[in-house]
């Protein structure tokens, strides 16, 4: 019988909403923490860093582990942390003297799964014998955004009609996704990127100079996007002065909204389009954004810029995994974990610089984003040398 890979990509899909909800979900109600459980904010703000922390460890030994135990193991094991995680969020606060040690734990075990999905989500859908798979790369990746969008919006109403204190229902109704998921990686067909034992290895990917490229391609990704989507919402805040809701709308959700519709509009238009060029004009477009968010004097045309970034990056870290694909056909899973290790280590690294500048600037959010001006760029500087790459070896094999 012919397998059916639609299964396959909705299993993916379903897979990177679900990261959208264990990124996106503990931080809308850090205040409802802060209030119920008497944990510091200081405290609370270990939440994301514990998050992005694990994504990172788990990203590290997916390099190493994930093509000894198999893709289908993994990403099931991936549906159950999640699930497990979200549910645990409800239950484990009230079984430990410290709340915010069953927090932790449960911030763990659904990252453990976050981490999972982000590497072996790739690798699968590129196994898949589609056509134009970068299109079809772009398009997995906007339901991340979709998800972002999806979670925020849903879980704002769902406190409106049944108040914010029936948060533990909440969390518990969102783990049904990965439990429903389970069934579905268990049961699609499943394929490898290359034969058992025939992909790269970390050192021998160190030793290619186009590779270090791809990381530093992805780690500007990382911090193009992520710099200006954590920061939005303060942005709309301090520089127009709305609520927090609102702020949230109006900034990171947005933000993804527009991020999510440029990837829709590669992964439908992608087979006409050069992924090389659109990466470049996308950078440009990024840098654009920064500089109306820093400079302009009216408010709310630099909030503009922030929601025209979103669309700017849309393309960067879903266009730096093609690229990379297929200039190194057989990076293997070794090629995908780090290239996801480099994405959060420049999500960890670019809002941070973002938020230093701005506090050494007597709290100016516009002179952070100022500083978020060099990623872009730095992106665009390395495309331009993986495209003398990519004419290189398009030469070497004429």
């Amino acid at each position: 019988m012919a397998k059916n890979y639609k299964r396959t990509l909705i299993a993916c899909y379903l897979g990177f909403i679900t990261q959208a909800i264990a990124a996106n979900f503990a931080p809308l109600l850090f205040l409802k923490f802060h209030r119920d459980y008497g944990i510091s904010l200081g405290r609370i703000a270990l939440i994301p860093t514990t998050f992005f922390l694990t994504q990172l460890f788990v990203d590290v030994l997916c390099a190493q582990f994930v093509d000894r135990i198999g893709y289908r193991k993994c990403v099931v094991a991936s549906e159950v942390c999640y699930a497990a995680g979200l549910a645990g969020l409800a239950f484990l606060p009230g079984c430990f003297r410290d709340p915010f040690t069953g927090m932790i734990i449960s911030v763990i075990v659904y990252a453990i799964g976050s981490g999972l999905i982000e590497v072996l989500g790739s690798p699968i859908v590129e196994a898949c014998p589609f056509e134009h798979k970068d299109a079809v790369m772009s398009l997995l990746h906007s339901f991340y955004c979709w998800g972002s969008v999806g979670v925020i919006i849903l879980s704002t109403l769902f406190f409106a009609v049944f108040g914010i204190d029936s948060w533990k229902w909440l969390a518990c109704i969102w783990a049904l996704i990965p439990l429903y998921n389970i069934y579905n990686f268990v049961t699609c067909p499943i394929e490898h990127l290359v034969e058992n034992g025939q992909g790269m290895t970390i050192g021998e990917l160190f030793k290619v100079p186009l590779f270090w490229v791809s990381i530093i391609l992805m780690i500007c990704a990382g911090a193009s996007e992520l710099s200006m989507a954590q920061w939005a919402s303060a942005y709309a805040e301090s520089a127009i002065g709305l609520s927090k809701t609102a702020g949230d709308l109006a900034g990171p959700c947005m933000f993804a909204v527009t991020m999510g519709i440029s990837r829709v509009i590669y992964g439908k238009y992608g087979e006409s389009l050069n992924l090389m060029r659109c990466m470049l004009g996308s950078g440009c477009l990024c840098l654009f954004s920064y500089l109306l968010a820093s400079m302009s004097p009216n408010p709310l045309i630099g909030l503009i810029g922030c929601v025209i970034c979103g669309f700017s990056v849309g393309i960067m870290w879903p266009g730096t995994i093609s690229i990379s694909s297929g200039q190194l056909p057989l990076g293997g899973t070794a090629m995908f974990a780090l290239l996801a290790m480099a994405g959060d280590l420049g999500g960890a690294f670019g809002p941070g610089l973002v938020g230093n500048i701005t506090q050494n600037a007597n709290d100016n959010l516009q002179k952070g984003m100022l500083a978020g001006c060099v990623f872009p760029v730095v992106l665009m500087i390395s495309l331009l040398i993986m495209k003398q790459f990519q004419k290189r070896s398009t030469d070497i094999r004429q």
